[in-house]
């Protein structure tokens, strides 16, 4: 039996596990956190659950919708309250139909990696950290920071974003001429940073959208959204906000103590939706993404070492920051390392 070893148990890495579901191919699943879905992320706190990462899966084509329903209807929501823009000054306007599906659980959006991982049948090792690969003789193995040894794997799949998986490859052990190409490629890839903040209000607002986006990147606020518009994930009566701060403001803010800049955060909040009683949320929380958003894709080089077993997915690989786009690029991926291992075996 051949055997496959994907580092992130994010949308990508589900995505390619999954396509290789149907196929006699081992796959292991390491990651570093406790849950799965990397940057779709859920919590929850005090009978809410709510997305404090990416949050839905938008639709840009019926076979995301597909797809997406053919995991299961069980608490599928698709977000039929629409998304607003806002500009640099904070004046709101309704927006367009581009976002008219937005999919999300009712258990929130780690369901996606979830269901995936399940239906793949693949074993998922959390709170596992790689921390070094090695290339012994035609095979791959990793090492976790623990010291614990995984491996050896017919092929080995990055996912972590492109600045993790940049230094995964400086302390790569293999003695071939394209390592140093793979890091400068993977490692030139910028990324937008972004803090996230969550704030929850004992009584319902009544608003006409689900989301507000600022379109001219000119807003310390970038995004705000009501998760009371999501099935299961707020009480009857009460109201969670998540507001994603723009990159320079959380750039520059990013170590700054939860406490202190939480009550800055709201009154920007309470001024862009014209509501006094939103700058005092009764509990709230936070979430720092250092690599939120990638602002470009990495280059062809990527593809280079596939003929020995090494394969890259994720949003940055895609060239999109979006959900969709690092699953399909997870599934395009997981085709390619099937049809490599297929071939390996002739």
């Amino acid at each position: 039996m051949t055997s496959l070893c994907i580092v992130g148990a994010g949308a990508a890495g589900a995505g390619a596990a999954d396509a290789l579901s149907d196929t006699d191919i081992d796959v292991t699943v390491l990651e570093k956190s406790r849950g799965v879905c990397g940057r779709a992320a859920t919590r929850r706190k005090d009978g809410c659950r709510y997305d404090h990462g990416a949050n839905y899966v938008k639709d840009p084509d019926d076979r995301t919708t597909a797809f997406v329903r053919d995991l299961g209807e069980d608490g599928l929501i698709d977000i039929t309250e629409p998304v607003w823009t806002f500009d640099s000054s904070g004046r709101l306007s309704e927006g367009d139909s581009r976002d008219d599906h937005k999919f999300n659980w009712t258990e929130g959006m780690t369901q996606l990696a979830k269901r995936l991982f399940a239906r793949a049948d693949a074993e998922v090792k959390n709170a596992t950290r790689v921390a070094a690969i090695d290339r012994e003789g035609e095979r791959w193995s990793v090492v976790d920071t623990d010291g614990n040894g995984h491996g050896p794997f017919d092929a080995l799949l990055l996912t972590p974003p492109a600045p993790q998986t940049a230094a995964l490859l400086a302390d790569t052990r293999w003695d071939d001429g394209r390592l140093p190409r793979l890091r400068e490629a993977v490692g030139a890839v910028q990324y937008r940073t972004i803090r996230t903040y969550v704030l929850h209000y004992p009584f319902e607002q009544d608003r006409p959208w689900y989301g507000l986006v600022n379109v001219d990147k000119a807003h310390d606020i970038g995004w705000v959204s009501r998760e009371e518009c999501k099935a299961g994930h707020v009480p009857d009566g009460e109201s969670l906000l998540v507001v994603q701060m723009s990159p320079a403001w959380s750039t520059a803010h990013y170590d700054d103590p939860l406490d202190e800049s939480v009550d800055v955060v709201a009154e920007k909040v309470a001024t862009l939706l014209d509501d006094p009683a939103l700058s005092t949320p009764d509990w709230y929380d936070d979430q720092g993404w250092r690599y939120a958003l990638p602002d470009e894709g990495v280059s062809d080089v990527v593809h280079e070492a596939e003929d020995d077993g090494l394969f890259f997915a994720g949003d940055w690989v895609a060239g999109a920051a979006r959900v969709h786009a690092a699953l399909w690029n997870g599934i395009e991926q997981g085709e390619r390392i099937g049809e490599h291992l297929a071939a390996s075996r002739l």
